[in-house]
């Protein structure tokens, strides 16, 4: 028995237009999704509550049109090189530092000064602040990089395998205290009173191990996360930098977006900042004690000796006076 096929009236001839329209414009919007890869680079650890936040709150916002990919432990660009790998067109997204940020833009280096922020909340005023504009307005002409969020790292302290009393930054000549690379953080490690000595995050641990270097300073969920407290004796709750990172990302990805996709992006990195901030924060509030359980000594050193010396340093250095006229003041002043 014969199938009859039904005549093609101008109506079904419509209706199998618009279907295979939708079909087509359903399978460009599947292939542009696969196609568009968000691949970041950073030093963090995969446990890191900053990997953690990026992979699973940035990363699930942005999945309807992007696959996120992060690369940590800077296994894909070497730490120090990621803005330069996005100013070249070889990388999306990576998590970055006022430091690093301002060996291109030196005026950045006022967020890298010891004792300027002076908690989480403070930071994410200061990105915010209209004052800033300008700032990010600079790294995008001269680097292709849009700064979309401020993440809180954490207090920093010095962190040592050595077991001599630090009260004051004189207690510190001659420490050999592990710092990035950059000129900001070289500078910071002297103004604590200590003898800088470079060396990627990713070898801090056989650094400390082999007495390459005396100690480091980190937060304290970073020591936990990094296990520095197997190879070290002692931390020094100096609190000298309200350390903060940047989740940046390729300008020329970002103005490819639509509106919508540009708005989700924004939003992403905005939650995933405050989930690392607020997971950050009640670790701090845990952490002491579970390093004097662990064996190492945890102490406050004279605040104000570290912190009048390092303000002193800054102040009467050729830092201060890349900073823009006035900035300071409005930063204390949120």
């Amino acid at each position: 028995m014969e199938t009859k096929v039904p005549a093609v009236t101008p109506h079904l001839k419509r209706m199998l237009t618009v279907a295979t329209a939708a079909l087509v414009i359903g399978m460009s919007t599947m292939a542009s999704a696969a196609d568009l890869k968000l691949r970041m680079s950073a030093s963090a650890s995969a446990t890191d509550q900053r990997a953690v936040a990026m992979t699973e709150v940035f990363g699930a916002e942005v999945a309807p049109f992007a696959d996120f990919e992060g690369h940590w432990n800077s296994s894909l660009f070497k730490q120090g090189t990621d803005l330069e790998a996005i100013a070249r067109g070889n990388l999306d997204m990576t998590i970055t530092s006022a430091q690093e940020l301002a060996e291109f833009v030196p005026e950045f280096s006022i967020f890298s000064a010891g004792y300027v922020h002076r908690d989480a909340e403070h930071q994410k005023r200061v990105f915010a602040a209209d004052f800033m504009d300008p700032l990010k307005e600079q790294v995008e002409d001269l680097l292709n990089v849009k700064l979309l969020s401020v993440m809180y790292l954490g207090r920093r302290h010095v962190n040592l395998r050595t077991d001599q009393d630090v009260k004051t930054p004189a207690d510190l000549n001659g420490v050999k205290l592990r710092m990035p690379g950059s000129d900001a953080w070289q500078f910071l490690g002297r103004a604590l009173g200590a003898n800088p000595t470079p060396m990627a995050f990713a070898e801090v641990y056989t650094g400390l191990q082999t007495g390459a270097v005396d100690g480091q300073d980190n937060p304290l969920p970073t020591n936990k996360d990094a296990k520095l407290y197997e190879v070290t004796k002692q931390i020094v709750l100096t609190g000298h930098l309200v350390d903060l990172n940047y989740i940046a990302i390729s300008k020329k990805v970002f103005d490819s977006l639509t509106p919508e996709q540009q708005a989700i992006v924004q939003k992403a990195a905005d939650d995933a900042a405050e989930s690392a901030r607020q997971k950050q924060l009640k670790l701090e509030d845990e952490l002491a004690q579970f390093f004097i359980d662990k064996g190492l000594r945890v102490y406050e050193p004279d605040l104000q000796a570290f912190q009048s010396t390092v303000q002193a340093a800054y102040l009467e250095s050729d830092y201060s006076k890349q900073w823009p006229d006035g900035l300071l003041e409005k930063i204390n002043a949120l």
